[in-house]
């Protein structure tokens, strides 16, 4: 059943067919085109068509000859038992199809009641949208009901009056499902700080701010996903148990076994040391350079002893791998894939982002348009890029007194990274070729180092981008194994004898085929903290891991 169908005794699609009911005075007609409405919605097999049918018996049944037809539905009963299915408040405030007059069952949590002389009123929200649906009902209804508890209303749709909402829902029917003690509930009508929501990880859920970041994490996540998969990449799944430290800093959480007799194995459990992993991007190049691009996009885990608002012991990372590719390549992926994320979250999130504009970060829709402008080219190419040997030289001669003075020879500080994006280019800008000795082992290293790769630059970026500063690092990934074996020495990861121990399956990947290949990782809490503005990264996660910090 396609919106192209025409009826059998009339020469009309169904779209067209509504239309006509609506300005027609002819009982007998209106009467036969409903029933060719139920012969189609009765013989409907696709759940998309359904719901189409089923919008368009809708409005036919609100139209001023419902009354004298319903006798003549002999499906009525079993329409109205389908469509009087519960709705979610987001589709009642936004969708096309729900219409006035047309029943409905909400189901959500109170968030205020009051009672007048005509008529009592309560807000309830379900967690699909940032605004609240309207019960109206006679009064005392609604008596006993208190904010937080869970409730169940059936009725019928109705045009509101109030400010803000095209539709409320006029009760017939209100059933407390859970209910909530008014003297210990912890969100009541009134502002709460984002400190206090983080000490009720599990009711937090319930307030503005975090569904809001709720709903952002889940629109930007399944844009990643899409993103990336349209570039075809392939997702596969790294392990989070891991016996290496890609990033070389140490910061590791070692796993171990709560059981006696794995205490006394030699190694421990797995038979050597054995970590929650940091990255998946060693175990990411492993597939890549077999299976094609790839993806990974899990949680990591970083022993780093910080409370500061920008780091997690817990985070999520997105880390694409590409075989057969350059810096460049790398660097526009990204480029795409976080644009791409914030036209999502303006296509699905608009309301949130409206609150977050309002009572997060005033300056959201800026900090936005700096990366993508309302309605502009997500496939376009317009990020900044510098090589950090011209970012020190424009902090040097910014004239600016950081707290840590710009030098050729170290990684970009916080405020010089932010000073970049905010101030310099006032937008995201790539920074590539650092040194190499500020960057870690596997990164390509450049042709300007001395013939034993020392002293040079290293083929890598940084997307900086404003509030944030970091939001994305990449490089390309050196694919010779005499480069990566001097690299990995100057770590001191290789063996006395020259083995690559536990990293020996890495070297071998250079030996077995090796191509030139490139990849990055982005902090997803961090890309959630750009778009919603959101200070704190513990706020930009529903449950945050920090040192001390473990709930739930």
């Amino acid at each position: 059943m396609a919106p192209g169908v025409r009826f059998v005794n009339r020469n009309l699609t169904w779209l067209e067919g509504i239309n006509f009911v609506k300005h027609t005075a002819d009982e007998h007609t209106v009467q036969e085109l409903l029933l060719n409405f139920t012969s189609c919605w009765r013989a409907c097999q696709s759940s998309s068509d359904l719901v189409s049918i089923s919008a368009g018996i809708m409005q036919v049944l609100c139209t001023r000859h419902a009354a004298k037809l319903l006798p003549h539905l002999s499906s009525y009963r079993m329409f109205s038992s389908y469509i009087g299915q519960k709705q979610t408040v987001a589709h009642i405030l936004k969708s096309a199809t729900a219409v006035a007059g047309g029943p409905a069952v909400v189901e959500g949590w109170v968030r205020t009641v009051r009672s007048q002389k005509a008529a009592d009123f309560m807000q309830i929200s379900d967690g699909t949208c940032q605004k609240q649906l309207q019960i109206v009902a006679p009064p005392g209804t609604f008596s006993g009901m208190t904010t937080g508890c869970s409730v169940r209303v059936s009725g019928v749709l109705a045009a509101s009056p109030a400010k803000g909402q095209a539709l409320e829902l006029q009760a017939d029917n209100v059933r407390v499902v859970g209910t909530c003690d008014p003297q210990s509930y912890p969100l009541q009508k009134k502002g709460h700080s984002v400190e206090f929501l983080r000490s009720i990880p599990h009711l937090r859920g319930r307030s503005n701010l975090m569904g809001a970041v709720l709903r952002l994490r889940n629109a930007l996540s399944q844009s990643i996903h899409g993103t990336l998969q349209e570039a075809g990449c392939l997702h596969v799944h790294t392990p989070i148990l891991t016996s290496n430290d890609c990033e070389g800093a140490g910061e590791l959480f070692s796993v171990s076994s709560t059981q006696a007799a794995a205490a006394g194995q030699e190694g421990g459990f797995f038979g050597r040391p054995t970590y929650l992993t940091v990255s998946g991007q060693l175990h990411a190049e492993a597939f890549a350079v077999g299976a094609g691009p790839v993806y990974t996009f899990g949680p990591t885990f970083r022993a780093e002893d910080s409370n500061t608002s920008r780091h997690l012991c817990e985070f999520w990372m997105v880390e694409p791998e590409l075989p057969w590719a350059s810096l460049p390549d790398a660097m526009a992926l990204a480029e795409r894939v976080t644009k791409r994320a914030v036209q999502q979250a303006r296509e699905r999130c608009d309301d949130d982002l409206h609150f977050c504009g309002q009572f997060v970060d005033k300056n959201t829709a800026a900090r936005l348009d700096s990366v993508l402008p309302a309605g502009g080219d997500a496939e376009a190419s317009t990020f900044a890029r510098m090589t950090h040997a011209q970012a020190v030289a424009a902090l040097q001669g910014s004239g600016e007194c950081f707290s840590i003075a710009p030098d050729a020879g170290r990684a970009l500080a916080t405020e010089h990274e932010k000073w970049l994006c905010e101030q310099h280019v006032q937008g995201p800008v790539f920074v590539t070729d650092y040194p190499a000795a500020v960057k870690p082992f596997y990164m390509l290293q450049n042709d300007d180092g001395d013939a034993q790769g020392e002293g040079g630059t290293v083929a890598c970026m940084d997307l900086l981008v404003p509030k944030l500063a970091e939001l994305v690092g990449g490089s390309a990934r050196e694919h010779r194994e005499e480069h990566l074996r001097r690299a990995m020495g100057r770590a001191g990861l290789l063996q006395p004898d020259g083995g690559g121990g536990d990293l020996q399956w890495y070297l071998d990947l250079r030996r077995y085929g090796s191509v030139p290949h490139a990849g990055w990782g982005m902090g997803f809490e961090r890309l959630v903290q750009f778009v919603s503005g959101v200070d704190n990264i513990r706020d930009a996660i529903p449950v945050p891991r920090a040192p001390g910090l473990c709930p739930m």
